[in-house]
């Protein structure tokens, strides 16, 4: 009898559990069937509030279109263009530092000073309408950067610092790319603000103090591997010509080489420091292009700007739309007024 108790019992617990299983799927599919329900009956009302003051919206689309279109043709056109940079010698800062003077200047409204730092007319100086630099931001010069800091540091400090963090730290003066992007009504005065914006870094004495620095050691250890590589070579030769008359000699008699495996690890290493150090001078040779100069210019102003246009700047559309939100925010605060006057009766 007590077994088929236990039994009935188990069988008991197991229809039980599979209950609560099905009410609990039961009620997962019905609550997605819900929020399903709810996102129709949502997308209902807004075609009813549509369909019930459709003239509405379509007169306040209408004035908006022909306000903004108004302004738009009185609007003077405004051009762009781009000078792409590689600032060296933590130099970004100081580049940020005066495109951000400059704009400030256009914000002031200060054409005198825009005409005398630039060297413009006053006329040029006044279409001149923003400044802003920002940097091009490429996921590989973070890893780059990182990868600098873990051969430059021991082992224990970069336990201590993972990437996350480092990434962390990365800051926008940081990249290795700069794009300053000008905004002018006139098309024709980029051209002259580009030697301007350079030479305000480039002329900098701290920089050109660290260039000059930079570039010597960086010569000086280029010369220093040419001549340990033409030592290399001197003693590859000498080590050639020892083998040959040690192959002579044996060919004279019968010896066994007991050295042969000696020799052959021996120019494994020739080659392979001879390897590192053309290595290292590709490393010089690239570091010697690449911070020869404070600033390098990868692609200057154009000469004539490109006309900046786009329906996000178009006054039309943004009269069209801001009269649309008005219009709807105008019936919907009515219809809540209506409702709080029926909820008080």
């Amino acid at each position: 009898m007590s077994t088929k108790e236990s039994k009935n019992e188990e069988e008991i617990e197991l229809g039980s559990l599979f209950i609560i299983i099905g009410k609990g799927f039961a009620n997962f599919f019905k609550f997605i069937g819900n929020i399903f329900k709810g996102i129709f009956h949502f997308l209902i009302l807004i075609l009813l509030f549509i369909k019930s003051n459709i003239v509405k919206l379509l007169i306040a689309v209408v004035v908006g279109g022909v306000v903004g279109g108004f302004f738009e043709i009185k609007k003077e056109s405004t051009f762009g263009a781009d000078l792409l940079v590689q600032p060296n010698f933590k130099s970004a800062r100081q580049l940020y530092n005066n495109v951000n003077y400059y704009n400030d200047l256009v914000k002031q409204k200060d054409t005198l000073t825009l005409a005398k730092t630039f060297n413009i007319s006053t006329k040029e100086a006044a279409s001149l309408k923003k400044f802003e630099i920002y940097p091009v931001k490429n996921e590989n010069d973070i890893i780059t950067s990182y990868d600098d800091l873990i051969l430059s540091v021991d082992t224990t400090t970069v336990k201590s610092y993972s990437f996350t963090v480092f990434k962390s730290t990365f800051t926008d003066f940081d990249y290795k790319n700069h794009n300053i992007h000008v905004i002018a009504t006139k098309n024709n005065v980029f051209s002259k603000l580009d030697d301007v914006i350079i030479s305000s870094v480039v002329e900098n004495k701290f920089f050109n103090r660290v260039k000059n620095l930079t570039n010597e050691n960086l010569n000086r250890t280029d010369s220093l591997l040419r001549q340990n590589l033409g030592q290399l070579d001197s003693l590859r030769r000498v080590y050639m010509q020892v083998m040959i008359a040690e192959s002579k000699k044996q060919n004279t008699g019968t010896n066994i080489d007991l050295g042969g495996t000696k020799r052959t690890t021996k120019e494994l290493e020739l080659f392979e420091t001879n390897r590192k150090i053309n290595e290292e001078l590709k490393d010089i040779a690239k570091d010697k292009s690449e911070k020869y100069e404070v600033l390098n210019v990868i692609s200057n102003f154009q000469p004539i700007g490109y006309e900046i246009k786009g329906i996000e700047k178009n006054y039309a559309a943004l009269g069209a739309v801001a009269t649309l939100l008005l219009i709807i925010l105008f019936i919907l605060f009515r219809q809540l007024n209506s409702y709080l006057d029926t909820y008080k009766k």
